[in-house]
């Protein structure tokens, strides 16, 4: 009862439009007071601080700025080019250069918004350019971006981590395979719709292009080899390797580029602090209502009711499934994964599922939020570059949506998709 409760007023607040961090907050301080009185809040402020200053947690900022900082250089139109290069000759390229971008750019950013910012500006203009219609471009730019967190480095598995105290670097490895899987079955849908609708080929394919924008791409694509290669070689930490990537960032784009100029470091600056600032405000009250929510033992009555309606592990997991996609409709993926984590972490344990196996479902789930109305931040945000309805996009959308679905049902049912290469490198 107390947990509805808590779930009622945070969605009150949030209709009413009180920011989802205040929100998260207000909840906890109101549900802390009615329970045990004032003097209960002595230790708010303590648990705000020790939540937001997880160690861990430093990768988020830097991945952010890192993301930023690549954002104001010309490293994702040089990825365009060598992507158009590489698959641009076959029918429908366009749409599947927009897909094989996502996934470069994902390891380098680890932000869905900061990819769908990143590359919507030049290939949403590009496919409308070439025939694609618009809501169709919208929709293959927002699903392809939601990759960026399946494939590591991703903020949302680091938020995870930290919060279920399980291996960010395990997570990284596991998301791999899911987020092959999800970036090939949508250049495959793209192939498929470009068919359909007889779209025309780009430029057919130039071995000379080709080298030319593997030489101006080559800088970019080291990014994730330092970052990647770093963290998965054991050499640093994942919150290491945001740093690097910061660095590398730094250097590609002000000593090789040379486009990194001081007025795009404030910008880059600016858009990273403010990011960053919505995402931390999110797990310091988070952790306040973490706390409140574990004093009245809300996560052990919450397995305690599961395991009453079933006891079968997978079972437990469809409905996890089925009660994640219905907020993520209503959540953005940072505020979902700070309500849900200490919840559902008991129960997790309980019926016997890895810590990290469940953190890529939750990931999957996540990247279907984000594209499912009313909220769908990243396809709020290639709507607005492709100047297209929302509803009319998400109907082109729904292939896509059910490829993540697909993706989403093999990662819950075969535990080997994400666990092989963990098992393979860490076990």
């Amino acid at each position: 009862m107390t947990l509805l409760l808590v779930v009622i007023g945070l969605f009150s607040l949030v209709l009413i439009n009180v920011p989802i961090a205040v929100a998260l907050g207000v909840v906890a301080i109101v549900g802390m007071v009615a329970s045990k009185g004032v003097d209960s809040l002595f230790n708010a402020g303590l648990t705000m601080f020790d939540g937001a200053t997880n160690f861990p947690l430093l990768a988020i900022p830097l991945f952010i700025l890192a993301g930023a900082l690549m954002n104001t250089t010309s490293i994702s139109r040089r990825l365009i080019n060598l992507t158009s290069a590489l698959i641009g000759f076959v029918r429908g390229g366009l749409a599947m250069v927009n897909v094989g971008v996502s996934m470069f750019f994902a390891e380098i950013s680890g932000s869905a918004v900061a990819d769908v910012a990143a590359i919507g500006s030049v290939l949403i203009p590009a496919m409308k350019k070439r025939g694609y219609k618009a809501t169709f471009a919208a929709a293959v730019t927002s699903s392809s971006a939601s990759i960026a967190i399946i494939i590591p480095p991703s903020i949302a598995m680091i938020l995870y981590g930290a919060l279920a105290d399980a291996s960010i670097v395990q997570l990284f490895v596991a998301g791999i395979i899911p987020g092959l899987l999800g970036g090939l079955s949508m250049m495959g849908l793209c192939y498929w719709y470009a068919v359909k609708h007889d779209l025309p080929r780009e430029e057919a394919f130039d071995l000379g292009r080709l080298w030319k924008a593997f030489k101006e791409a080559g800088w970019a694509l080291l990014l994730p080899v330092i970052i990647l290669g770093g963290i998965f070689g054991g050499l640093v930490t994942a919150t290491e390797g945001a740093g690097l990537a910061v660095v590398a960032a730094l250097i590609i784009g002000t000593v090789i580029y040379r486009e990194l100029h001081w007025e795009h470091l404030h910008k880059a600056m600016v858009e990273g602090v403010m990011q960053t600032a919505v995402v931390m405000l999110l797990v310091a009250t988070s952790a306040v209502l973490g706390l409140y929510l574990t004093e009245i033992q809300v996560p052990q009555s919450f397995a305690r009711g599961i395991i009453g309606i079933t006891d079968n592990k997978y079972a437990v997991l469809a409905l996890l499934n089925i009660m994640l996609l219905v907020l993520g409709m209503f959540l953005h993926g940072a505020a979902a994964i700070i309500l849900i984590v200490p919840i559902v972490m008991p129960l997790i344990h309980q019926i016997g599922v890895d810590p990290v196996h469940f953190g890529i479902i939750m990931t999957l789930n996540l990247t279907v939020g984000q594209q499912t109305p009313p909220v769908a931040s990243v396809l709020v945000t290639s709507c607005s570059i492709a100047k297209t309805d929302i509803w009319n996009t998400t109907k082109v959308n729904l292939p896509f949506i059910g490829v993540l679905l697909l993706v989403l049902l093999l990662v819950t049912y075969i535990p080997a998709i994400p666990m092989s290469l963990v098992e393979i490198f860490y076990r």
